[in-house]
């Protein structure tokens, strides 16, 4: 590991792509601009405009991984190429969320009409189990969210170098070249990245400490991060596919790591409860990506094509928007109908994920119930326009904030829409010493206590529990919805835990039914409701008070945010080419050509 201060470095190809960041507001949208959108004066997220791209577009978290992403498309790779280049390159320039050390998904849509998705979720080791978080008192602990016993079996590499072997254009090692550039020539610091750890304490307990806070003072803006150990295990990558991580010395560290400091003899609950890792070489060497039908629906004429279990994502932004889609026109937006009619199908929809979801190789999901149109106006003859619906007459309740998401358009109509996570803020917190990255905490998304709140307050159910080789339920929602013809119009996703879901669907809802530009479309005011808590979040100032009042007069408990959905990430069809942006409540650009 290493890192310079205060030594920039030129990077000729990644410049000149990151010239072309600059927004621009193209004139004349397929998309009218916001009609009557009830936005309080002078809120905070208005105004920052889109990318305009003619041909291709990349847009992510990272300026520099959307650019190396770029780089491949205009050397002629397809979304693909660029996808996984994109997926690399923040391995190395957002290692916050950016990773090879979690998983995700990604869905994909061909020109030709193709579709297709990949499930690269964690999984449980062999040797998880139910209970191993809960200690001899009965008491949960923290083990499955700090430290070397919370970490799944990574995904993210099996499922990069799958999606490029199946459609890709070009060979990995091109792809991962302008990641292990970055990662060995070094690249300079921004500000959104040094505030990211100088504020984050799990750094310091392990060793990433030495990367990102030398000598205990964290690296500032204007310094160069130079990534030798991770150039080295993503060019071991780049020469032996998957098996440069999931065999040999790297899988080899990763074990040793997770291992470190855990007392001779300890085994099973114990050696959780110690955190210590469960996972061996033959669990990295087992790790497989399952390829999954995409689940397919429509809205109001549109088709909306997304990620299946185990992501619970495309499920509840498709059951929500089923349960809108059963009122001929929705409120004006901005009232407080409005949010009352959309929070409460969020509410609906989230008592069904948290009792029925769950990896789908261990649990039956009835996926055609909840994407059913009938069951969905059978939910929506619930929502009273005037009063609110406590969660717990809804039903029996037996029962990841810190994620990214990239969207890649190319110049011949391929989409990729891709989400990955390490969980929370830099994951468990663990480091690879030697390999170079951050180990995720996605062990805390199973039910590690059905009827008790994971880290992000989502009470879930038996079916999410802990077993041997089972991915985890996500909230990640990758999506790419097609207009009416049948052409990509946009291509969505985010972070922030369960909030994934909402804020994706209200972007599509923006859109759609809200005929919003997209700049207007992700600067809107949000709101969140995931049925347990049962509260109705908002961003603070973006309800006037009158409207506060009568949402309480409805009966609801409001809790209000600063932000909600922090990274949204899109890029929307207009007219001559594509409009790309991040949300204006995080960083990152759209870079393309």
């Amino acid at each position: 590991m290493s890192a310079i201060r205060s030594s920039r470095i030129h990077l000729p190809i990644v410049a000149a792509l990151l010239a072309s960041c600059t927004p621009t507001v193209h004139s004349g949208p397929d998309i009218p601009p916001r009609a009557n959108a009830a936005i309080p004066a002078g809120w905070r997220f208005a105004g920052r405009p889109a990318t305009f791209a003619e041909h291709a577009l990349v847009a992510s978290n990272s300026p520099l991984a959307s650019a190396a992403g770029a780089e491949i498309l205009r050397a002629g790779g397809n979304a693909v190429d660029a996808a996984v280049a994109v997926g690399f390159a923040m391995a190395v320039t957002y290692p916050e969320a950016g990773n090879i050390g979690g998983g995700g998904y990604m869905v994909i849509r061909l020109a030709d009409g193709r579709s297709d998705a990949i499930d690269y979720r964690e999984m449980a080791p062999a040797a998880g189990f139910r209970e191993m978080y809960i200690d001899s008192a009965g008491k949960l602990t923290k083990a499955g969210i700090v430290g070397r016993a919370a970490s799944g079996v990574p995904g993210a590499v099996a499922g990069l170098t799958s999606a490029l072997a199946k459609y890709g254009s070009m060979p990995l090692e091109k792809v991962m070249a302008p990641a292990i550039r970055l990662a060995s020539e070094g690249f300079v610091i921004d500000s959104a990245l040094a505030s990211s750890w100088a504020k984050d304490s799990i750094i310091r307990k392990f060793a990433g400490a030495d990367l990102l806070v030398p000598g205990g003072k964290p690296l500032a803006r204007g310094d160069r991060l130079v990534q030798p150990d991770l150039a080295e295990t993503l060019r071991a990558i780049a020469r032996e596919g998957a098996a440069g991580f999931y065999r040999g010395p790297v899988a080899e560290k990763i074990v040793a790591e997770l291992s470190r400091d855990c007392p001779a003899g300890v085994s099973g609950r114990a050696r959780a409860s110690h955190s210590c890792g469960l996972m061996t070489t033959q669990d990295l060497a087992n790790y497989k990506p399952a390829w999954r039908e995409p689940l397919k629906t429509t809205y109001r004429g549109y088709s909306l094509i997304t990620m299946p279990p185990s992501s619970s994502g495309g499920i509840t932004v498709g059951e929500s928007l089923n349960i809108l889609e059963s009122f001929d026109k929705l409120p004006a937006f901005g009232t407080p109908e409005y949010f009352n009619v959309v929070g409460s199908a969020f509410q609906r929809a989230f008592v069904d994920r948290n009792e029925k979801l769950g990896d789908p190789d261990f649990v039956k999901v009835p996926v055609e119930q909840l994407l059913d149109k009938t069951y969905a106006r059978r939910h929506a003859s619930t929502i009273s326009m005037d009063r609110h619906t406590p969660t717990n007459s809804l039903a029996s309740a037996k029962e990841g904030m810190e994620t990214t998401h990239y969207s890649v358009v190319d110049a011949k109509g391929n989409a990729v829409a891709t989400t990955t996570t390490l969980n929370s803020l830099f994951g468990s917190g663990v480091y690879i010493r030697g390999a170079g990255f951050f180990m995720n905490n996605e062990m805390d998304d199973f039910t590690s206590e059905p009827g008790k709140p994971n880290q992000f307050g989502l009470v879930q159910g038996e079916s999410n529990s802990i077993q041997p080789g089972k991915r985890m339920l996500s909230a990640m929602s990758p999506s790419i919805v097609l207009d009416p013809k049948g052409n990509v119009l946009l291509v969505v996703g985010g972070r922030g835990g369960p909030r994934i879901i909402t804020s994706t669907t209200q972007v599509i809802l923006n859109v759609i039914d809200n005929r919003m530009s997209l700049s207007d479309a992700m600067g809107a005011p949000r709101i969140h409701h995931q049925a347990l808590p049962d509260t109705l979040r908002y961003e603070k100032g973006g309800l006037d008070t009158a409207t506060i009042q009568k949402l309480q007069a409805m009966g609801y408990a409001l809790q209000g945010l600063d932000k909600i959905g922090s990274t949204t990430v899109a890029i929307m069809r207009v007219k001559g080419g594509w409009n790309g942006m991040v949300d204006p409540r995080a960083s990152g650009a759209a870079v393309g050509y």
